[in-house]
C-alpha cells in the first residue's frame, strides 16, 4: 500500500504492508496490481486488544482464475514502538499541491512563535456512584442550554470560563461545564497526555493541527528538541497511547 493522503494532506509516498488505523481517522492509499491473476485477501484486524477481532475483504482480478484460499494474513507485532515508528513517518510532501493563503505560510509552522501551551490529561474514576472519564480532572457536563447561545445572550450560570485548567491537577475528578478560554488567532501548543492503559483518539472537530511530536513518558520544555518543524502532518484526529503524549501546533480561531 503506497500512502497518498492523510486527513486531506497529501503525504510522501512511502509503502506499508500494514497500516495502522486509529478510530476518527482517515487516510488513502494506492495499490499496485502487479502481481499474479487470482484473487488475494485484504486482511482488518483489531490492535492493542485482548481479543483479536479480524474481517476480510477479497481482492479480485478479473481474469482471476483462483479463488482466495491459503491462511488471512496476520497483523502486525502488538509493540506500541511499531506503531509509534510508524505515525512519526507520515510526512507532508512539500512538492505537492501549493501553500494555502495563509499570512503565516502554511509551510512555516515551525517559525511562529508559540503564545501558550495546553497540557490536557485523561483520567477515569467514578464520580457520584458512575464510570466517568475526565479531561484535567474534569469530568464535562452537558448544559441545558446550549454553550454558544449562553455566550451570545449573554446568560449566566451556564458555565464559568477558565472551570478547566490548562494543565493537569492531580486531584480527584469532578463534574463541571468545562470551558476554556483563548485569545483570537493564537499559536498555540497542545499536549495530549494519556495516563490510562488503553489508546485513545483525540479529535478537534473543525480544526487541524500539526502533530510535531510523540513519545513516551512525562512531556518538559525539553521535548521540543525532538519536535518536526517542517514537514509534520496537518491533521485532526489523533492516537494517544498509555504513556504517549503527542503534541501539538495549531493556529487557533474560536472557543475550545
Amino acid at each position: 500500500m503506497k500512502l497518498v493522503e492523510v486527513e486531506g494532506t497529501h503525504t510522501l509516498q512511502s509503502t506499508y504492508s500494514s497500516i495502522d488505523v486509529h478510530v476518527g481517522q482517515s487516510l488513502s492509499v494506492l495499490v499496485t496490481a502487479d502481481q499474479p491473476p487470482k484473487d488475494y485477501y485484504i486482511a482488518v484486524s483489531t490492535r492493542f486488544t485482548t481479543t483479536i477481532l479480524t474481517t476480510t475483504a477479497v481482492l479480485h482480478y478479473s481474469n482471476s482464475g483462483q479463488k482466495v484460499s491459503g491462511p488471512i494474513p496476520g497483523g502486525p507485532t502488538t509493540q506500541i514502538d511499531w506503531s509509534i515508528n510508524q505515525a512519526r513517518s507520515f510526512r507532508t510532501n512539500l512538492t505537492a499541491s501549493g501553500p494555502r493563503p495563509n499570512p503565516q505560510g502554511s509551510y512555516h509552522y515551525g517559525m511562529i512563535n508559540l503564545t501558550r501551551t495546553i497540557r490536557l490529561a485523561s483520567s477515569a474514576a467514578q464520580v457520584n456512584g458512575k464510570q466517568r472519564y475526565a479531561v484535567n480532572s474534569v469530568s464535562y457536563v452537558e448544559p441545558d442550554t446550549p454553550l454558544k447561545l449562553a455566550d451570545y445572550y449573554k446568560i449566566g450560570g451556564v458555565f464559568r470560563l477558565g472551570s478547566i485548567s490548562d494543565n493537569p491537577t492531580g486531584g480527584k475528578e469532578y463534574l463541571d461545564t468545562s470551558v476554556m478560554g483563548a485569545n483570537y488567532r493564537v499559536f498555540v501548543e497542545i499536549v495530549f497526555q494519556n495516563n490510562e492503559d488503553i489508546v485513545q483518539s483525540w479529535h478537534l472537530d473543525g480544526y487541524n493541527f500539526w502533530v510535531v511530536g510523540m513519545d513516551g513518558g512525562q512531556w518538559s520544555t525539553g521535548s521540543r528538541k525532538g519536535y518536526n518543524l517542517r514537514d509534520a502532518v496537518s491533521r485532526c484526529t489523533t492516537q494517544v497511547k498509555s504513556e504517549l503524549l503527542p503534541y501539538f501546533l495549531m493556529e487557533y480561531n474560536g472557543a475550545l
